[in-house]
């Protein structure tokens, strides 16, 4: 029979002779409904973390993936001309959706979170630039450059690359850093769970020794600290589980000029993912409690 079989026989078959083998209340009880809801609080902020980090990789992939910045730096007198060549080779370039030159207005408001929103642009020598959307096949970047380096001397292509790949590997491991932490939390819960058991099992040791004299299995016995153990670490998740959805409920939404510190709640049907907390903390409360019952049990004489 596999775990999970076990698990759901043990929870929802009440033995009511069995269930008085472990005290109800005490110190071990409380420790164990207490674990286990703050690891679940912590684990939906590790949940929110891992999807959050996600959804920035892409999106920030799906924003820089299909964009380029053409930069052009030219005297005055010279300007006009190259961009309207800039802006043919563009047009005429396999690749290209749309290349169009970003107004004064437009490149003001790009500097002003730098300088301010009363930089003199017009008076300043600020290279032009062009926005160049991609189609879905992309274009031919070393052979654009090779043709504006002809036809444009004064103009740089920035594909985004640079900026690209750096920004999605920080997502990436940002969310790899959310699962190494949802599974420190759940070796944590099995350890405290572990250790509240041992403690239960040490406490009634007399009570165990006269269920022996009495004909019971050390499988019967261990059953039920199986059952209290994993309904304690069961209603505790719950209980942490909605706490920690009413404090990610009170994070401010995603905002653009917030960025990430703003995106960390669950969107979707990502709102769901957080109710498997508490069967999995069932779970690792039933394979830890089973675990230290057989083995105390075989050691006790």
């Amino acid at each position: 029979m596999s775990n999970l079989a076990i698990l759901f026989k043990s929870l929802f078959s009440s033995d009511n002779q069995s269930d008085r083998v472990v005290p109800p209340s005490g110190f071990t009880a409380r420790l164990t409904v207490f674990a286990s809801g703050a690891m679940a609080f912590l684990t939906v902020f590790a949940l929110a973390l891992s999807l959050a980090s996600g959804r920035l990789a892409s999106r920030w992939g799906d924003e820089l993936a299909h964009s380029s910045t053409l930069r052009i730096s030219a005297p005055a007198e010279q300007m006009a001309e190259q961009v309207q060549t800039a802006l043919r080779v563009l047009d005429t370039t396999p690749g290209v959706a749309l290349a169009r030159a970003l107004t004064a207005d437009e490149q003001k408001a790009l500097l002003a979170p730098w300088f301010g929103p009363d930089l003199p642009i017009d008076s300043l020598p600020v290279p032009q630039l062009i926005e160049i959307v991609e189609t879905e096949e992309g274009y031919d970047g070393a052979g654009l450059r090779l043709r504006l380096q002809a036809e444009v001397p004064g103009a740089v292509l920035d594909d985004h690359t640079r900026w690209r790949k750096p920004l999605e590997q920080a997502a990436g491991r940002l969310r790899l850093l959310g699962w190494v932490a949802i599974a420190l939390i759940a070796a944590t819960t099995a350890a405290i769970i572990t250790l509240a058991a041992n403690a239960a099992l040490a406490a009634n040791a007399q009570v165990i020794q006269v269920l022996r004299l009495v004909g019971a299995q050390d499988g019967y016995i261990a059953r039920a600290f199986v059952r209290r153990f994993t309904l304690r670490a069961l209603s505790g998740a719950a209980a942490g589980m909605v706490l920690g959805l009413g404090a990610v409920l009170l994070l401010p939404p995603a905002q653009d000029a917030g960025g990430f510190l703003t995106g960390l709640g669950f969107t979707g049907a990502g709102w769901l993912v957080p109710f498997v907390i508490p069967p999995l903390a069932a779970l690792v409360a039933f394979l830890a409690t089973r675990t230290a019952a057989n083995r105390v049990l075989s050691e006790l004489p």
